[in-house]
This record gives C-alpha cells, structure tokens and sequence, in this order.
C-alpha cells in the first residue's frame, strides 16, 4: 500500500500447464494440460480486481503474463485477452509486461502489434551449450536467432526490453557467465532480473547462496546494464516464479 492507494503487480497464466519443459522449472513437470481463452486469461484479472475492490483510475496495477504457459504458443487469445483489457477494463499497456522463452517468430509479429505489453526474454544461461540443456525450446529456436530478434525489437522511446535470468546454484551463476551475458545483451536498451532459484520438489537444482547472486549481479551493473534482484513471494505455497503447479492430485 502507499498511502490509501494500492500498488500490486498480478502474475497471468496463459496455459493450464506448459509444453516448454525448462528443466528448472516445476510447472513444466505438469506439461501442456490446455490453452485458456482470451475471456479466462482476462477474467484472472477481473477476478483480482474485483475481489481487492481496485479502482484503476485510482490504484497502481501492474500485469505479468508469467504465469502457467508460454503465452507466445497461445498467441491470439493472449492477444485478445490484452486488447480486452486495454479497450474493455482499462488497463493501460504500458503496466503491462509479457514474457517468453524464446518463441522467436511470435517476437516479431509482437513487435508489429499496434496495441501491445513490453516484451521480457527469459534468458536463463549465457551461452547456447548451457541453454540447450536447461531450455529445449532452444533446439528449435537457438541463442544466436533469439538474440537477433531481441535487437531487432521495436522498442518505444523510454522502453527497455527485459532479461529474465533464473539463477542456478553452480549452474549457469559463475562470473565468467555474468560476463558472457554482458557481451550478448551489450547494445541492446535493456535491463536484466535475476531470479535465484525457487525449489520445489522434482526439480534436480539449488538455490544459489547469496553472495554469488549479488556478484553475478555486480558484473552486470559495472558492465553498465541496469540489473536487479527479484524477491521471491509465494515459496511456502509453492506460488513463486517456476512453482506454479499443484503438490497434490484434485478430484473433477
């Protein structure tokens, strides 16, 4: 809160389940279940307004397409789901933020939207062997072809395109790979966040210790690359960034 007004950022699914399978990622044990629909991704929204009693004249909303699902594989319902919001509730674009992995021919038909959230590129490694092994959509779409893409993105004066980057413990958080995340986002208007591992059972990797966030992070800001720390909310129910999947079976 500040003051009487309300300050929230709402995380939206754009799938029941997810088809990308990131190996660090709880939410790709599930795989893909199902795309949602334009009216389900924006009745998640609806759903939070309405139950916080948020005015949008009033209150400082912003809106993260990251939760279940790659948004940019259920493209059209996102699509339309973002025009409703903007034309039908009033939720200005610019709060708005969609993230990928990597759907690189979905980057460009993005950048030519005429209504349309900022872009984040979920990074996650610094160079193509490390990212193949955690990202097998990069088998399909490679570093070198992801990375064309985000210079090649259209972006709005003030607006920086954004790095996601989860952090692994012993994995792909070294200074040398901080530094070779220099050289690839170097030239591009951009910012990176770096997110430190959330645990969740099934999945074969650590959190990393703190110090050696805060050092690949150092890298990145010598270097010049506005570059901050992501604090985790929602690790005890397993609702962090990557934890979206039920621990238990539900009847139906």
């Amino acid at each position: 809160m500040l003051g009487t007004h309300k300050r929230a950022t709402i995380c939206v699914s754009s799938q029941v389940g997810c088809a990308v399978d990131c190996r660090f990622c709880l939410t790709a044990l599930l795989g893909l279940r199902r795309n949602l629909s334009a009216g389900e991704i924006a009745g998640q929204v609806m759903a939070v307004l309405n139950d916080q009693s948020v005015a949008l004249e009033r209150d400082r909303i912003n809106l993260v397409f990251m939760g279940q699902g790659e948004p940019f594989l259920n493209y059209d319902n996102f699509m339309k789901a973002v025009r409703l919001l903007v034309e039908g509730v009033g939720v200005a674009e610019s709060r708005m933020t969609v993230s990928t992995s990597g759907v690189i021919p979905r980057i460009y038909d993005f950048g030519s939207e005429p209504v349309r959230p900022r872009l984040a590129i979920s990074l996650n490694a610094s160079n193509e062997a490390s990212r193949r092994e955690l990202m097998p959509i990069t088998r399909k779409w490679d570093l070198e072809q992801l990375m064309a893409a985000a210079r090649a993105f259209p972006l709005r004066p003030r607006e920086r395109l954004t790095f996601e980057y989860v952090l692994l413990d012993e994995v792909n958080d070294s200074i040398a790979a901080a530094r070779e995340v220099v050289e690839l986002v170097r030239g591009i208007r951009a910012k990176v966040n770096l997110i430190a591992l959330n645990p969740g059972p099934g999945i074969d990797f650590r959190t990393p210790a703190q110090d050696r966030v805060l050092g690949f992070q150092q890298v990145l800001i010598q270097a010049g690359i506005p570059t901050f720390i992501r604090r985790p909310r929602g690790r005890d129910i397993y609702a962090a960034c990557g934890q979206l999947k039920l621990s238990t079976a539900v009847e139906t």
